[in-house]
This record gives structure tokens, sequence and C-alpha cells, in this order.
């Protein structure tokens, strides 16, 4: 009874945390423009000048970033879906809609995703039918390899421009830190640290060859 009573006070638990972070990220959405501008004046009020533009500078490009980031990966998550829903009708595979929508689920999360995706897909169908799984995975695994060579870097990667070991190194260092929610912002997190690099990279070449010229 005390185990059945602390697994059900932590599921309550969750279930508020939950809500109440629904609660409040609605409440962000609905008056980001107010909270940015009111942020924006505390910033330049407070801060020197130049620390106040660069922070600003800063929260623009991953403000952008994220927003890339986020657009084109439930983009793709829907994409992929919907095209293993509709294989799977098509090659008589039980669970389409379910597995379909699990697929496109766990393909919010880069490279790991889509692995997890299979793998519970395949010890769902194989309940049913182990030929009918086995059918599954290598259905799945062809048209992962037609979402990652020819669906994804145009809806995700182009707009993020981060090198693929970058992805990967990404997706294990946040899933590290943080597990499945490290890795789903670790993508985006590591592509504005590397376009802030990059543009101080640049500034830097720029006066050095100015001060050389």
């Amino acid at each position: 009874m005390e185990r059945i009573l602390a697994a059900a006070s932590a599921l309550v638990n969750s279930a508020v945390s939950i809500f109440v972070g629904l609660v409040f990220a609605v409440y962000i959405l609905s008056g980001k423009e107010k909270l940015k501008h009111q942020d924006t004046r505390l910033l330049r009020a407070w801060l020197p000048q130049k620390s106040g533009s660069l922070i600003l500078h800063i929260l623009s490009v991953c403000s952008e970033v994220f927003r890339r980031f986020v657009a084109g990966q439930t983009l793709e998550a829907l994409i992929l879906g919907s095209l293993c829903m509709l294989g799977m009708v098509i090659l008589r595979i039980p669970y389409a809609p379910m597995v379909g929508a699990l697929v496109g689920v766990t393909a919010l999360v880069p490279i790991v995703g889509a692995f997890v995706g299979t793998l519970v897909g395949a010890i769902m169908i194989l309940t049913v039918s182990p030929f009918k799984a086995l059918l599954f995975v290598v259905f799945l695994l062809i048209l992962q390899q037609v979402e990652g060579n020819l669906i994804y870097p145009r809806v995700v990667g182009s707009k993020l421009k981060l090198p693929a070991i970058w992805v990967l190194a990404a997706v294990t260092a946040g899933g590290n830190l943080a597990g499945p929610l490290g890795m789903l912002l670790g993508v985006p997190a590591a592509s504005a640290g590397y376009a802030l690099l990059r543009e101080a990279t640049e500034q830097k070449e720029q006066m050095r060859r100015h001060a050389y010229s």
C-alpha cells in the first residue's frame, strides 16, 4: 500500500506540475510582446549600453534559432509520421495510426528518437505477428533513410546550419544532462552557441585584418 500511495502521489504531482507548466506557458505566449518590451526596457535602463546591446543580441539569436528549430522539427515529424502510417496501411501492418503517431512524436528528438520509435513500434507489432514486425523494421529503416537524406536537410538542417557532428554531440550531451528534454533542446542550444561563436570569430578576424592593413 505504501508503494501504491507513493506512486499515486508522484503521478498526481507530475500531472499537476505539467498542468501548471502548460498554463504558465500559455500566459507567457499570450503576453510575449509585452514581456519582450518590458525586458528590453529593463536591460537598457539598468545595464551599460554595450552590455545591454550584447545581451539583447544573444537573446535575439537564440529566439530565432529556437523558432526555426521548433517549426522545422515539428513539420518534419508530421511528415515522417504521416508517411509511416500511410506505408503501414499499404503494407497491412497493424496499429498503423498508433505507431505512426508514435514515430512522429519520437522524431521530435533528433537522431535518437528514430531508433526509439522503431524499437517501441516493433515490440507492439511483435505481439500480433513477428513477420509484420520484421517488415515494419525494414520499411521504417528505408523510410528513415529517405527522410534523413531528403526531408530533414531541407526542412531542418538548412535552417539551423549546424554540422552533423555537432548535432550528435548536442544530443549526447543534452541527454546526459537533462534526459529526453535535454536531447530535444540540445540541438537548438548548440546551434545558437555555434551561430554566436561564428559571429564573434568573424568580427575578431575583421578586426585583425584592419589592424594589419
